[in-house]
């Protein structure tokens, strides 16, 4: 319980600290009149003033804020909504610009800390009839080498390159006795029941554990590619719920606390692994174009350009953002109390 909690508030006060900062920055850069600076929501439990913000730390962690003078109301001095189009644009995204940079500095310093990685060769088990890799010519007992290019040392690699090229041809490098061969392949987006994107059946022989670590000029590149896979998966996983091949898996707060727990206790680096995929989802989520998040505010300012500078009135648009808080809010308590049902069951939201 000690693990879970301290690994979940730590990664959910650098995530809250990446985006507010984004938020911050570019709100003092633009000559925004920031009020507060909050972490959690209220009520406050302390703060002070500093250069006419104050900062501070308040009762219900799950979230934070950059208070701004004026969101909605141009006539107030120092407001945000007094400044023009692409500022304000700036200003409302960079909150998740900052989630989307800050999985490249996790990804990197995950590949520098010392972390465990299984080993072994990966041999074909079983080939369903007439799926890709039946039909390519790969047969049980071939011990697949290399993906693309890269190679495959355990299950988990050969899962992860499958995910990212669904519907793309990929290549498959194996050896069968004394000769290597090389097959072409197109995972399929959705498999009969039980077959996999390709329709193999697979495990690792002798698999061993290696403790490894990169230096710093090899882990940023490492890390680059990591961040960009972890889009390419992340938009896999969403169309694969979409056409039904993957189930909708919903988590709130208490869950995202319990798959924090589970991943800490594996150790720091799939943590900091964990935080990265974390801060791409509160990104992208945070984006979208929904009442009280950043994409509902981005949309009435383009909106307004649509309109050649005639604006919401600020009452409507204060309104619509209360309504949606309020939304979200009731949202996350329905999907808290499935995620407290879960824990009490027994069952975790990690397969």
């Amino acid at each position: 319980m000690l693990i879970t909690i301290v690994a979940f508030v730590g990664v959910l006060v650098v995530l809250i600290i990446a985006h507010e900062l984004g938020h911050f920055l570019t709100a003092k850069a633009s000559g925004v009149r920031v009020e507060e600076f909050g972490l959690g929501f209220p009520p406050r439990l302390v703060s002070i003033k500093r250069g006419g913000t104050r900062y501070s730390l308040n009762a219900i962690p799950f979230g934070g804020f950059v208070k701004m003078a004026g969101e909605e109301d141009p006539r107030v001095p120092g407001s945000l909504a007094s400044k023009g189009t692409g500022t304000r644009m700036l200003v409302l995204s960079s909150g998740s610009l900052m989630n989307f940079l800050l999985p490249l500095l996790l990804f990197s310093v995950a590949f520098m800390v010392p972390h465990n990685v299984v080993t072994g060769e990966v041999v074909v088990t079983e080939v369903a009839p007439a799926s890709p890799a039946a039909r390519a010519g790969i047969e049980p007992g071939d011990i697949l080498i290399e993906i693309n290019g890269r190679p495959i040392n355990s299950v988990g690699d050969l899962q992860r390159h499958i995910q990212l090229n669904l519907g793309r041809e990929v290549s498959l490098l194996a050896r069968r006795g004394s000769a290597t061969i090389e097959f072409q392949v197109i995972p399929r987006w959705q498999p009969p029941e039980g077959q996999g994107a390709i329709g193999v059946a697979v495990r690792t022989l002798s698999p061993t554990v290696v403790r490894e670590r990169f230096p710093f000029w090899q882990a940023i590149p490492m890390g680059v590619r990591e961040c960009i896979e972890a889009f390419i998966l992340f938009k896999n996983g969403i169309i694969s719920m979409l056409i039904g091949t993957a189930p909708a898996v919903v988590a709130g707060p208490v869950g995202i606390a319990q798959i924090t727990g589970e991943v800490a206790r594996a150790g720091f680096g799939p943590l900091l692994e964990f935080a990265a995929f974390l801060s791409i989802n509160l990104a992208i989520i945070n984006i979208l174009p929904l009442p009280a998040l950043d994409g509902g505010r981005i949309a009435f300012v383009l909106l307004e350009w649509v309109r050649r500078g005639k604006r919401v009135s600020p009452r409507v648009e204060g309104m619509i953002h209360m309504v949606g808080f309020a939304m979200l809010i009731t949202f996350l308590l329905a999907v808290t109390y499935q995620d407290i049902i879960r824990i009490i069951s027994g069952r975790s939201l990690i397969p």
